[in-house]
Parts: C-alpha cells; structure tokens; sequence
C-alpha cells in the first residue's frame, strides 16, 4: 500500500513539473514592454546678444548730517526746557533744551564781580593825581558798570606806565578770571542750534545731573546722510556733487540724493571706500535702510541671465534639436541675483528658467517665455 502511494505521488510530481516547463516557456516568448521615454516641458528664449548695463548695488542706513549729542558740563538739579524734554518733541531754533539749576554758581559769581569793582574802585584816587589821561575813562567804565550784566570790556590804556600801573594791581587778572567764571554760567543752559527733534532724552524734570553725564540727542530732520560702502574698483564712479537714485529695500519710493563726501582712504577689511550721499525727504527716518545702483560701465555683445541658469559656474544649458546640451560661457560679472556672459552665440536658444534634474542629453519640449508672457497678459486684458 505504501508502494502505491509512493508511486501516485511521483506520477503527480512529474506532471505537475511537465506543465510548469510548459508555462515558463510560454513566458519566455512574450515581447517586453516598452518604456514611453518622458519629454520634459521647459521655458526657453533665444539669445540676442547687445549692450548690458552693469549695476553696482550699494546700501546703508540714513543718519542725520545735523546731529547733537547733548552731555552735561556742570552738575546740578534739572529744572526745565522750552517743552517736555521727550524723545519725539520738536525745538526751534534758539529755545532752551535744558536748564540746570545755577542758583549757588550765580551767587559766586556776582560775588567775584563785586570784588572787581571794589578793586578798580580802589585805583580810582591814584589814576587821578597821577595818570590823570587815563582816568575819564575808567571813571565811565564804573559809572556803566553792572553786576547783574556780563562784564564789560576794560578801557584801553595809551598810557605805558598807567597799563603797568593797572596790570600791577590785578585788574587784568581778575577780569579775566570773571569772563571764566561767565562762560562757565552759560554753559548751565542748553540751547538748540538749529530747528528740530529730541530723538532721545535720559533725564527727566527735578533729576540730579552730573557732570559728563549724557542728557540725550538732538537731530535736524530735514537733512540725512546715506554711507554707501563702494568696492575699490569702482571707487571712481562717483564725483562730488553727483546725483545717485536711492530706494527702499521694498522699492516702494525713490529719492534723489546728491554725493557730499568721499573717504580718502580705503577700508582694509572690505577693500571698499565711503562714499556720503546726501539726501532729503518728509517721510524719512534716521536709521532707515536705502539700496543705491550705480551705472558701472556698459558690457557689449554680452546678456544678462539669471545666475540660477549657470552651471558650474562657467557653463550654460542651450537646447539643440529638442535635446539639451551644455556650452561654455565666459561670465564678465556677477551680481546678486543675476550674471552678465559672453560667448553665448547670437540666435542660442537657452533655458529660460531653471530645469530641476536637468542633464546634457535630456529630452525636453520648449515654450518660448515671451510667447508665454504675451498670452498671459492677453488673457487678463480680456
């Protein structure tokens, strides 16, 4: 019985692979499937070479050409301004930016005037019996003088042994020791030199002021300046009293400013030299950031293309006979966002935007991008 089995087994066995032989086979003589080779749809445009403008970008922020750093020279208590000394409020011209309490100096001061008086007095007997010349006028000079006036000028003397007489008694020393003494009172009161804002202000009404201490900053809102650092080799693009287009970083507006100052020295770090831009507007602010482009020179028989199209940073992809191909291009500069070349063959049609994967060899369909532009722009006339 196990014989048997054994036998019906290897019968099944066999048949069974006789007929997978029989399919494998089969198989075998089925044609391969074919591949549908993918084209690649791309922007393109053919090159027409001219004349490129070559643009230096330049930028930096605007800062106030009229500008003041208030610091205090004497010590005392801050009794008040022309208005609230806040960061925003305007001054005209002439108005008191701050004024430190000078009650005790004052009362010094009148005191060293009084003691020049008494001591011109003092002379007064001896200039009449014997400089007799000189004394008309010193006795006007009393009669004029004031202690609470600035100290008036001391009379000429034409008489040598009379000037001897008066320098011997320290008449001339103690009037000079008193204009010191005067210069230092006015230096108790702040006054604006010229219309316009407090950008900052770090004390307030009744606070104890210091000597050096800084008080704030004043600046003329009319007039700014732009630093623009510009590379050495083209340091002579600019002339004083040129005038350069400056804009925001957004290009929202334009300004016209006018060269004011070139740096005679080159910066050793960037190789760059600073170039001063003046500049005028109602809506700008110190620390605001303006771009400058700069005519450079202008390239012949070269274009201008994206620097995304570049490849290897000297080679370009053109398309021939629905193929991509890469050529050799000579790039003469390089700028933000874009690259000027030459060697690029008039009538070359190049990619126009980047292909993402692109290789040489690649199969590829072409839209000319001015056709593409023309028929959006019909469309939405439409």
């Amino acid at each position: 019985m196990r014989k048997i089995i054994l036998i019906v087994i290897g019968v099944i066995l066999v048949i069974a692979a006789f007929f997978a032989s029989k399919e494998i086979s089969a198989n075998k003589k089925k044609p391969k499937p074919t591949v549908e080779k993918v084209v690649k749809t791309v922007y393109a445009k053919t090159v027409t070479n001219g004349v490129v403008s070559i643009l230096i970008p330049a930028n930096g922020t605007i800062t106030a050409k009229n500008k003041l750093e208030l610091y205090a020279e004497n010590q005392g208590i801050f009794k008040g301004s022309s208005h609230d000394f806040k960061a925003g409020q305007e001054y005209r011209r002439g108005q008191t930016l701050i004024s430190v309490d000078a009650a005790e100096f004052n009362a010094s001061v009148l005191a060293a005037k009084s003691e020049f008086y008494n001591l011109v007095t003092s002379i007064m007997p001896d200039l009449r019996l014997d400089y007799p010349d000189t004394f008309p006028a010193w006795d006007a000079y009393l009669k004029s003088f004031d202690v609470q006036k600035s100290v008036p000028k001391l009379p000429s003397v034409t008489n040598e042994k009379a000037g001897y007489f008066i320098t011997g008694r320290g008449i001339e020393a103690s009037y000079y020791n008193i204009k010191n003494l005067e210069q230092r009172l006015g230096k108790y009161n702040i006054y604006a030199p010229f219309t316009g804002v407090l950008t900052e202000a770090l004390v307030t009404k009744g606070t104890l002021i210091r000597q050096g201490q800084k008080l704030g900053e004043f600046i003329d809102p009319s007039v700014y300046e732009v630093e623009l650092a510009i590379e050495k080799e083209f340091s002579d693009l600019l002339k004083i009293g040129e005038s350069v287009d400056l804009k925001t970083s957004e290009g929202e507006k334009v300004y016209v400013g006018k060269v004011s100052r070139i740096n005679g020295k080159i910066e050793q770090a960037s190789q760059t030299v600073k170039v001063y831009v003046e500049v005028k507007g109602d809506d700008l602010k110190e620390g605001m950031f303006l771009e400058a482009q700069l005519d450079a020179r202008d390239e012949e028989n070269a274009i201008n293309v994206s620097r995304k199209l570049l490849v290897n940073e000297s080679q370009l992809f053109v398309v021939r006979d629905s193929v991509l191909d890469l050529i050799s291009v000579r790039p003469v500069y390089f700028s933000t966002k874009d690259v000027v070349l030459k060697d690029v063959p008039d009538g070359t049609t190049i990619l126009a935007r980047p292909v993402s994967g692109a290789y040489a060899g690649m199969l590829v369909k072409t839209i000319d991008e001015n056709a593409e532009t023309t028929s959006a722009a019909t469309k939405t006339i439409e």
